[in-house]
């Protein structure tokens, strides 16, 4: 199965995005991907996270496609809010949410 494309947007005024790394890392793990082949994009302006439709920090891409799609959202360098499947507000992604994307590419 080909490996997919992981990349974790990150901005520098966010705590956040070093333990999203590692969750996401074990989650990778998990699903039998190699953690090493993230890519690391550091955001660093509000244009950038316009072309890029950057909601925030941490934000994980797996073949493009965001791990939490944002809705509507506005672009810019701020820290992000995850919504947790318990119904909690996060700044990490729900660590089950990584596993189920990673596992749907797996089976594509």
């Amino acid at each position: 199965m080909p490996e997919p494309l992981v990349e974790l947007l990150w901005w520098d005024g966010c705590p956040s995005w070093p333990e999203a790394l590692e969750q996401l890392r074990a989650a990778m793990r998990e699903s039998g991907f190699d953690p090493e082949r993230i890519g690391m994009q550091h955001v660093d302006s509000d244009a950038e996270a316009d072309r890029l439709g950057f909601v925030g920090s941490p934000t994980i891409l797996i073949d493009g496609e965001d791990i939490a799609p944002p809705g509507d959202e506005p672009t810019g360098l701020t820290c992000r809010i995850y919504r947790l499947r318990d119904g909690r507000v996060s700044p990490l992604p729900d660590p089950a949410d990584l596993r189920e994307a990673l596992a749907r590419k797996g089976s594509s």
